[in-house]
């Protein structure tokens, strides 16, 4: 924990009820903008949180850099990462050709304010971290979300091409599961 305050001390910290805020404010005052400003903007601050993880990787998962990570640590090192971070708990597993990310406890979500799934800032977070630590151009989509009353908020990552495949599935009305083949 020590590490990511001493990383914070670099840059910014926003918290829970800022990034409420500025979803709500964007919501409210420029709808049809305000996914793509908050893609962005998470887009933005993935470089920030990455670097972040860089300094709290040595003295907490006891490896120099994250591509030296084996891949069976992923799951418990970002998990712990993002949870001292104050995001929440996360688990990580392959589904078919994407990556999931899921958390029960995601704090940019709002349970039972939305039908949609909300988390936008950390879809475009999520793509540029995840970007990073694979070496690799990736989106995230979020296909469930705790601000909907799901139990998880879960985010895909993948190669653009593939989440543009899932989503235009999902629109004709494929579960995202089916068409990464995982059921």
């Amino acid at each position: 924990m020590t590490a990511i305050r001493s990383a914070a001390a670099d840059g910014m910290t926003i918290g829970r009820g800022a990034l409420r805020q500025l979803r709500e404010g964007l919501l409210r005052h420029a709808p049809d903008h305000a996914v793509t400003i908050l893609q962005q903007a998470g887009f933005a601050a993935g470089e920030g949180v990455y670097r972040a993880f860089q300094t709290w990787l040595p003295g907490e998962a006891g490896v120099a850099r994250p591509e030296d990570l084996d891949a069976a640590q992923l799951n418990d090192v970002l998990s712990a990462f993002f949870q001292a971070a104050g995001w929440g708990a996360v688990t990580v597993a392959a589904l078919g050709p994407a990556l999931a990310v899921d958390s029960r406890d995601w704090a940019e979500a709002e349970p039972g304010t939305t039908e949609t799934p909300m988390c936008f800032f950390t879809s475009g977070m999520l793509a540029d971290f995840l970007g990073r630590l694979s070496g690799e151009t990736v989106a995230v989509m979020e296909v469930e979300c705790r601000s909907r009353n799901d139990p998880r908020c879960r985010f895909l990552s993948a190669a653009p091409e593939t989440l543009n495949l899932v989503y235009d599935q999902m629109m004709r009305g494929r579960g995202y599961e089916e068409v990464l083949g995982g059921r």
